[in-house]
């Protein structure tokens, strides 16, 4: 198991609020190499679940396993050593996470700072930028010029830069147009596929990750509500509506065609093209 979430509870305190329950007693194990999504409603935990998985925030109660790593609720907030360089986390907000004058100098931060030479963080820059399709010539400028979609994928860039074991992105299309979501879905699998990484998506939008991901992992009220594959997630009506989620217009046409032609709907048809395919060996039947 690469990460063990054992009655995780932790809560939200602002100064003269009550606290405010971020997750619940949440159990969760996953295995590595996988690109795995967690879903869910907006305030449902899923982004609180992201950042303990770093050290970020620390749970109130219970024991988290990442790796070798080991943070339990009574170890205080220091960090253990080597968690951030091997568990990498792209933030909601790439404005929170670019600081320097340049995008270059981002990407570079990590790499030098884990103690690779000049020469080693320069190849890692070029090869993490060329991965989300970020041009060369951005880096030379402030990241706070770039273009919304631009940053967001000089954020990835910087995480994956550091070349994590474990790569958690929280809503990484947010502010990308649709092709460029599938674009970076796609390079995301590839990671797990030819790297052997884990790859983490936290988005609320299950159709542009439903034919990526080989988990999902619906959050709700900071506990675990469904795990499991795609061609079980979908046919879940109910995990979806408490999900605050749709499922993908492919599996919603395949059954609407399924009750006109009364027979059962596809187990599972992620996209556009594979419910063309099936109508085709419907009509050719």
């Amino acid at each position: 198991m690469v990460i063990s979430f054992e009655e995780v509870s932790y809560r939200y305190r602002d100064r003269g609020m009550s606290p405010v329950l971020g997750l619940d007693g949440l159990n969760l194990e996953l295995e590595e190499g996988r690109m795995i999504a967690v879903l869910g409603a907006p305030g449902s935990g899923k982004s609180t679940l992201l950042q303990h998985m770093n050290g970020l925030i620390r749970a109130d109660d219970g024991l988290i396993r990442i790796l070798d790593f080991r943070l339990a609720s009574g170890d205080g907030k220091k960090i253990p050593a080597g968690l951030r360089q091997r568990v990498g986390l792209v933030f909601q907000n790439p404005e929170q996470q670019l600081f320097e004058e340049t995008v270059e100098k981002d990407l570079l931060f990590g790499p030098l700072n884990f103690g690779r030479s000049p020469a080693e963080a320069a190849e890692a820059v070029r090869r993490a930028a060329s991965f989300v399709g970020l041009d060369e010539e951005l880096l030379g400028q402030s990241p706070f010029k770039l273009s919304s979609g631009q940053m967001r994928k000089a954020a990835v860039a910087a995480v994956l830069a550091a070349d994590p074991d474990i790569l958690a992105l929280d809503e990484p299309t947010a502010s990308l147009d649709p092709a460029s979501r599938e674009d970076l879905m796609q390079r995301l699998h590839g990671l797990t596929r030819m790297q052997g990484k884990t790859v983490l998506v936290v988005t609320h939008r299950l159709e542009e990750i439903v034919a990526f991901a080989d988990e999902f992992v619906v959050i709700k009220d900071g506990k675990v509500l469904f795990q499991g594959t795609a061609g079980e997630l979908v046919h879940r009506q109910e995990v979806l509506e408490q999900g605050g989620l749709m499922a993908p217009s492919s599996v919603r046409m395949a059954g609407m065609l399924a009750a006109q032609l009364g027979i059962e709907p596809a187990e599972m048809l992620p996209d556009a093209a594979a419910l063309a395919e099936w109508y085709a060996e419907l009509l050719g039947s």
